[in-house]
């Protein structure tokens, strides 16, 4: 058996999960899958994968060698464009990742557009809610938001976004008034794992160098950003988001961002990508087409996040005093 021809089968049975998706994406008959893991796992002398009925999984020396399948897979890819003539034509299955929010509503229309400006690219979109190493998983591009640390990495700053908290205007207007962080612990908490679960951290007051910290006990803890602006949005308690994550309803008025004041440092975007994926054309192409539109696009939601603050004042429960 060719052992190129059986690592692509390896890392299509990564690529979708489980060896019945390889075959289904090969094309090959769910034994052929099975011989040409077992070819591979012959010939370095390990297992490669934990199979069960439904899925499998990566042994720590399939790990290493998934990585060495994809890079050598994608080198041989670049070396026969190059061969042919081809390194102009952007061709081929182009692999990006981002969060599923972003995913959905900013990269979407963009890789459509793409696509329909380039018939000869083809474009797998991962939309994952966890880091991704681009480099072991055989990733071309992704969409970041967060402070950079990996080097290995060429990234093209696109944009910022803000860590905002956000309530419904009748929720503000029923319930306690928030004037500083501290405010939080009489609120009904929203909250989501990448934002805190414990407690929300602010930046120092003035003169001091430690980080505010406010201990939370949620009422709702969801692990989806689209839930936790509906139960927002309806009045049910207090959230904290991505400003671009609800710079619609912000814009709409459906909702508001309460200690502004208080905000954190932004967090900055970028498209990043594997040193040396800019010189091969569908990845060039794909960058040259989606930075603009997308610094266009997180500029138009910086600007609706930046929507009017104020909120109704809660009407005084109790007698008036007398004077």
């Amino acid at each position: 058996m060719d052992r190129i021809d059986a690592m692509k089968v390896f890392v299509a049975a990564l690529d979708e999960g489980s060896l019945a998706g390889a075959s289904r994406k090969t094309g090959r008959s769910p034994a052929a899958v099975s011989r040409a893991i077992a070819f591979l796992e012959d010939h370095v002398g390990v297992p490669l994968l934990h199979r069960t009925t439904r899925s499998i999984k990566l042994s720590e020396a399939g790990e290493r060698y998934a990585t060495a399948c994809r890079k050598l897979l994608m080198d041989l890819e670049e070396a026969d464009r190059s061969a042919a003539g081809e390194r102009s034509v952007p061709r081929g299955t182009l692999t990006i990742t981002a969060t599923v929010f972003a995913g959905v509503q900013i990269l979407r229309p963009i890789v459509d557009a793409f696509m329909d400006e380039y018939p000869t690219v083809n474009v797998r979109l991962h939309m994952l809610e966890r880091a991704v190493n681009l480099i072991d998983e055989g990733m071309d591009l992704a969409l970041r938001i967060t402070h950079l640390a990996d080097s290995t990495l060429v990234a093209h700053r696109i944009g910022e976004v803000r860590r905002v908290i956000v309530a419904s205007p009748r929720y503000l207007a029923t319930h306690p008034r928030i004037e500083e962080p501290a405010d939080l612990g009489k609120h009904q908490i929203i909250a989501m794992a990448h934002m805190g679960l414990e407690s929300w951290s602010f930046p120092p007051l003035e003169g001091s160098s430690v980080p505010r910290s406010v201990a939370l006990t949620p009422r709702l803890v969801i692990n989806n950003v689209r839930g936790a602006i509906a139960s927002a949005v309806e009045g049910h308690g207090v959230t904290r988001l991505l400003s671009y994550h609800v710079a619609s309803e912000i814009k709409q008025g459906l909702l508001r961002v309460v200690l502004a004041n208080a905000e954190p440092a932004p967090l900055p975007v970028h498209i990043v990508s594997p040193y040396g994926r800019l010189s091969v054309p569908k990845v060039r192409a794909f960058v040259d087409f989606a930075l603009p539109r997308l610094r266009s696009r997180f500029a138009c939601l910086a600007k609706e996040a930046e929507a009017p603050t104020e909120v109704p004042i809660p009407p005084r429960r109790g007698r008036m005093s007398a004077d």
